[in-house]
């Protein structure tokens, strides 16, 4: 499929990216195809729990991680090869097939366990290369100024996604069971495939041209070697990859693992944990609709670096609040600060990475995000049973906190700007 091109947009002359009718066509389509992904989530998660037992369900559901983890960077380079509109909408029609024909299956009969593994070692595949794209796509679609806006507008995406696609996927498992709830996954996946064809792309400038030419004439192996040294050489991004990777690590174990732990501990329950995690939503929230009205913060690399710092401090403050209220409240306060710093680090990413890199800088962030970061959860849950969860909560703060400080000691991190 050929991508339907045109010249370089003028920053100067480039209408506000929520009034781009182009780029709202691409957020529908990415909001589509992520909303179908949370129903298919609770779609594969019930249907595993009825074919097996928990720890046959767990098993299943955790089958996507490796291909996923081992493909990310081979992923980045394809979409920087073939082009991330290509790979997104090929990767959709993937998805979306695979997941009709389990709907289809569970339809017909009862085929157990292995067709539900199947799908999820295929999505787990298709993401692969389907998230180093995603992250590429949005540098072809707006200019360079709006790609900060852009990305506080996929944080709002990913919200409501969030929001509705639980609720979405059961019910369809009310009304139809698992099958139904596939079905509909698919079909919403499916909405995004026709709207992407229709997103116009503009070209790549000169230089970029130049690189993605010469990319072409050498070998898969030699793109993701050269992908590489390029993050290792870059006075912003490789700092920024350091930054990102201490940040997750920090942040996944105790909003995952330790805050499940830390409801228990207190007695609040089920109740009172979707309260806190409903307050952390509510803050991230609110910080991608600020990068987006606003569409660009002075001091990026130090508003970033700040906010990564204050975040850490109210990741620990968490484990040692008194009440449930406190603790609603402290967890808007870290999915504040933990939105703001991950939307500006985001938007560092996409503006100061070269347009021809991108899918390859994508993957590796994605690597770090969803490959190393969830190892601290099976840790975070070990050292909280030996420990208690106040002291785990801080370390887990510190090593977040040190992302913050990374972003300080690097002169060009703590000074990067986002394009006016």
């Amino acid at each position: 499929m050929t991508a339907t091109l045109a010249a370089p947009l003028d920053a100067a002359s480039a209408r506000p990216a929520h009034r781009d009718g182009n780029v709202l066509r691409w957020l529908a389509a990415y909001t589509s195809s992520m909303v179908g992904d949370s129903v298919y989530y609770i779609a594969l998660s019930w249907a595993a729990v009825q074919a097996g037992s928990p720890s046959q369900a767990g098993l299943v559901m955790s089958v996507s991680a490796l291909p996923r983890a081992v493909l990310m960077l081979g992923g980045g380079v394809i979409a920087d090869r073939l082009g991330p509109r290509r790979v997104v909408i090929a990767s959709d029609a993937v998805r979306c097939a695979a997941v009709l024909a389990v709907a289809a299956l569970l339809f017909l009969g009862s085929p157990g366990l292995w067709p539900l593994a199947a799908l999820a070692f295929v999505f787990g595949t298709v993401d692969a290369v389907f998230m180093p794209a995603v992250g590429a796509l949005p540098a072809r679609v707006t200019s360079r100024d709006q790609l900060a806006r852009v990305q506080g507008m996929r944080g709002l995406a990913i919200r409501f996604a969030s929001v509705v696609g639980g609720p979405l996927g059961g019910l369809g498992v009310a009304v139809g069971g698992a099958a139904a709830a596939f079905g509909l996954a698919g079909l919403l996946i499916a909405v995004s495939v026709p709207l992407l064809v229709s997103v116009r792309m503009t070209g790549l400038p000169a230089d970029d041209n130049d690189k993605a030419g010469a990319q072409d004439r050498g070998t898969a192996w030699n793109d993701l070697v050269s992908g590489l040294h390029y993050i290792r050489r870059h006075r912003v991004l490789a700092p920024l990859m350091l930054a990102i990777a201490l940040g997750d690590l920090g942040f996944v174990g105790p909003l995952n693992v330790g805050l499940t732990l830390l409801a228990d501990e207190r007695g609040w329950g089920a109740s009172g944990m979707g309260a806190v995690l409903a307050g952390f939503g509510v803050g991230a929230g609110a910080a991608a609709l600020l990068l987006t009205v606003r569409g660009r913060l002075p001091h990026a690399g130090q508003v970033a670096a700040y906010a990564i710092l204050a975040g850490s401090v109210a990741i620990g403050a968490l484990a040692y609040v008194p009440t449930l209220v406190a603790a609603v409240g402290t967890a808007l306060l870290v999915g504040l600060l933990a939105g703001l710093s991950g939307a500006m680090c985001g938007a560092l990413l996409q503006t100061h990475a070269d347009p021809a890199f991108l899918g390859r800088v994508t993957a590796v962030a994605g690597l770090v995000s969803l490959g190393f970061a969830p190892l601290s959860m099976p840790l975070s849950a070990a050292a909280i049973g030996a420990w208690g969860t106040g002291p785990v909560f801080v370390v887990s703060a510190a090593v977040c906190g040190l992302g913050g400080v990374v972003a300080l000691l690097v002169r060009d991190l703590r000074r990067a700007e986002l394009p006016e």
